[in-house]
């Protein structure tokens, strides 16, 4: 019930922000999100024996969509500047012998929470950007339903039992089944909306491209949710942390998007380019 509730007031929230909020405020709240799971996984770091400078590393991540805010063409290299910052940091820092785990979870976690969640900004400056991160939302969304429902009902085959061993074949292809789905829906009420005169939603492209893009997105948001299990396991832990009822922590609800977002964003930068 817990987890229903948390949904349900958070979903709502999102497609506000998603289609209603000014660009500074989608900045923000993107922001604050990576701020919460950076720090999250800063505490699975640490719990793996490694002591990267939280300070410092929270600070690049804000820093680092600020200047992502402010000049979006200079993402990738505001990106190597920090990290090159954040290994002189610790440098100086950390004993010699700490150096090397410090400087390498501090610079992982800002490529694997700041720079994935970054192209969250990207997306929402493309011509139709609400309509890709809604896109990018409902596939994530109704992937992991979809993989919930059929895996507790007919899973059977592990999938990565080392990982995730409630994770099984037939919730993986239940997973991308209802990603698919609810990508025909989204076309089906993005025609429907034109019809009315609006470009609330706005889907282009041929039908064949969103559903081959759907199902690229879905790989790559269920292989970021097994990488993020594998982080909690290695540092011993079953959530991330406990600020959503019923979900977790912040780093186990974005875990998905950390790998799906950069996937679309690349995946619409070749598109485009080709």
């Amino acid at each position: 019930m817990k987890r229903v509730l948390t949904a349900l007031i958070l979903i709502p929230l999102v497609l506000a922000v998603v289609f209603l909020a000014p660009r500074w405020l989608f900045a923000l709240v993107a922001a604050g999100v990576a701020f919460l799971a950076i720090w999250e996984y800063l505490g699975l770091a640490k719990d793996c024996g490694a002591n990267p400078p939280r300070i410092a590393v929270l600070v690049a991540t804000v820093a680092l969509f600020a200047g992502s805010f402010e000049w979006p063409d200079q993402s990738s290299a505001l990106f190597g500047l920090l990290c090159l910052a954040l290994f002189v940091y610790c440098t100086f820092t950390r004993r010699p012998d700490n150096v090397t785990p410090d400087a390498s979870t501090a610079v992982f976690g800002l490529l694997y929470v700041g720079f994935s969640l970054v192209s969250l900004l990207a997306l929402r400056e493309d011509t139709n950007g609400p309509s890709l991160i809604a896109f990018l939302l409902c596939i994530v969304w109704a992937g992991d339903i979809a993989a919930l429902y059929v895996g507790r009902n007919w899973g059977r085959h592990k999938f990565a039992p080392a990982l995730s061993p409630n994770k099984t074949w037939e919730g993986a292809i239940g997973s991308l089944a209802g990603s698919l789905l609810v990508t025909v829906l989204l076309l089906l009420l993005a025609r429907q909306l034109e019809t009315w005169n609006s470009a609330r939603l706005s889907f282009p492209e041929d039908t064949w491209y969103w559903l081959v893009l759907a199902a690229v997105v879905n790989v790559a948001a269920q292989v970021g949710d097994l990488a993020e299990s594998a982080l909690k396991r290695s540092a011993g832990v079953k959530d991330s942390g406990t600020l959503l009822p019923g979900h977790g922590g912040v780093l186990d609800r974005v875990d998905a998007l950390l790998l799906a977002a950069p996937v679309l964003w690349y995946a619409q930068v070749i598109h485009q380019r080709f």
